[in-house]
C-alpha cells in the first residue's frame, strides 16, 4: 500500500522495517480484535451496506500505524485522513480477495 499510495510512507530505517512493524500490528489486530469488532457491529454493517466494514478497517489502520510508531520508533505514517480511507479501501479489497481464494 505504501508503494501505491504517495499519502502513506515508511516511518524509520530501512523503510521495509516500518512496514514490517505495522504489517505486524495489522495481523494482530486483524486475528484478535477484529473478529469481535465484526460480529458486534454486523446489524450496523447490513444497514450500511458494507460502509461499517470500511470505518472499521480504517480503524484498525490507524491503530496499526499509531501502535508501531509509539511502541518501535518505526511504522507507516498516514499524511491525512483520505489517504487513510483510501487504504483501508484498497486493504477490504485485497482482503475480500485473500479471503475468497484461500476459503475464509
Amino acid at each position: 500500500m505504501v508503494a501505491l499510495l504517495p499519502g502513506m510512507r515508511a516511518l524509520g530505517e530501512p523503510p521495509v522495517l516500518g512496514i514490517a512493524a505495522f504489517a505486524l500490528f495489522m495481523a494482530l489486530i486483524n486475528a484478535s480484535i477484529k473478529p469481535i469488532v465484526q460480529t458486534l457491529a454486523l446489524p450496523f454493517s447490513i444497514l450500511s451496506l458494507g460502509i461499517v466494514a470500511l470505518v472499521i478497517n480504517w480503524l484498525f489502520m490507524e491503530l496499526a500505524s499509531w501502535l508501531a510508531v509509539s511502541i518501535f520508533g518505526v511504522g507507516v505514517g498516514i499524511d491525512g485522513f483520505w489517504w487513510s480511507v483510501l487504504g483501508s479501501l484498497i486493504m477490504s479489497i485485497v482482503s475480500a480477495i485473500v479471503g475468497a481464494v484461500i476459503g475464509d
